[in-house]
């Protein structure tokens, strides 16, 4: 296949988009004015499956256990491989879809959508698989484990972001709530009778700041007081904290779970308490395939688009497709939508802007281009599986 025809099959698919862009804008729309939380996505999902089974997708609901999980399948010719377009479409409470999930659950199905629509002959596997609670639950940790992403051959997503990088790390990730139970008593007449659930609560957050110049740079510790009790003039018999752990891969994660533990139970013996523990889902660290980023980041250039180096340190957080990338290639690439940060009110009202909607279907584009490239390019295929497997086998 020359470039010229190579060319001619790209503007297709880019064609193909440019049809459906305004469906897929007001799609986005429509997510983003009515948020839901995890696992509760009910009509977020049945809106990003509706065009898909339109378009003659199989359409698979309440996959994995989950009532908000999905998986639309369409096979295009024979055998090939299997490329799965991730699509994430939870909000944060009270702030509503301030990590722009409304574009990045949006941008898979135009993305399928294009593909599908623009009737190239390839042979392969087409995969939108939406999956609930990437905020608080864990969602496709849960699919991981139920079997939804084995045999596939690669998957990938974009997000949005402040900036354009192809590459960027993500941390393990653990979330944690400590619930203390003490003894109620009168504040006044009577605290000697009491034991302070409270002070077992802050007693832990200050023997986790104590621990911090213990962590090495890598590692993240932060919580929050979920119930310090009911009136100032009663000893709380109950209080809850939830801390979120991080470090830079799943081992290092434990270490730091042991001394955040520690000091937990320390907090409880000090003042009487009891202490129970809730363990959250690990959220593994991200593995970037690098042959299947270089596919996008070709693609990306021929939409105009450039990238920018990841930050050489910090400045990231965590995301469940860590656990995805520990099975097969994965890529996570970030485009800008404004000067707006992540899980702020800003950015929740950026990711309905006309130039949210605009990357959105710029990364649909690169997204459609790409899985297009794995369908149809052996050689681009078979570098993103070996690295994959090297990846597998050096970990051993």
């Amino acid at each position: 296949m020359d470039e010229r025809t190579i060319s001619e099959q790209k503007n297709k698919i880019i064609y193909a988009t440019e049809a459906i862009a305004g469906q897929m804008r007001a799609l986005a729309l429509t997510i983003h004015q009515c948020p839901e939380l995890s696992f509760e996505e009910h009509r977020s999902a049945a809106a990003l499956a509706a065009p898909l089974r339109e378009a003659g997708f199989t359409v698979e609901t309440g996959i994995a256990g989950l009532e908000t999980a999905f998986r639309a399948r369409w096979q295009n010719g024979v055998g090939g491989p299997t490329i799965a377009l991730l699509a994430e479409y939870d909000a944060l409470p009270e702030l509503g879809h301030a990590c722009g999930h409304n574009l990045i659950g949006t941008a898979s199905v135009a993305a399928a959508l294009a593909l599908r629509a623009a009737d190239l002959p390839f042979n392969g596997c087409i995969e939108v698989i939406g999956t609930p609670a990437e905020e608080e639950g864990g969602g496709k940790i849960i699919m991981v484990e139920q079997g939804i992403f084995d045999g596939v051959d690669a998957a990938m997503m974009f997000h949005p972001r402040e900036k354009n990088m192809v590459i960027r790390g993500a941390l393990a990730c653990h979330d944690s709530t400590f619930r203390f139970y003490g003894k109620a008593a009168h504040a006044a007449s009577a605290p000697q009778q009491g034991i302070s659930a409270l002070d077992a609560v802050i007693h832990t957050f200050n023997g986790i700041n104590a621990l911090r110049q213990l962590f090495t740079d890598d590692v993240r510790v932060h919580g929050i007081i979920t119930h310090g009790g009911s009136a100032a003039n009663i000893i709380p018999a109950f209080a809850e904290a939830k801390f979120i752990l991080r470090a830079a891969t799943v081992g290092g994660l434990e270490a730091v779970r042991q001394k955040v533990y520690a000091a937990a139970r320390g907090a409880a013996e000090m003042t009487g308490a009891r202490l129970e523990i809730d363990q959250g889902l690990i959220y593994a660290e991200r593995n970037n395939n690098l042959a299947l980023a270089a596919s996008f980041t070709r693609n990306l250039a021929l939409l105009g688009v450039e990238h920018e180096a990841p930050p050489v340190s910090g400045g990231v957080g965590s995301s469940d497709i860590g656990n995805v990338s520990q099975l097969t290639a994965v890529i996570h690439p970030y485009l800008r939508i404004g000067d707006v940060t992540p899980h702020t009110p800003e950015f929740a009202a950026a990711a309905g802007s006309d130039t949210a909607l605009d990357t959105m279907l710029v990364a649909a584009n690169a997204l459609a281009l790409t899985t297009w490239e794995l369908c149809t390019d052996a050689a681009t295929l078979a570098a993103v599986k070996h690295e994959f497997t090297q990846w597998q086998s050096d970990r051993r």
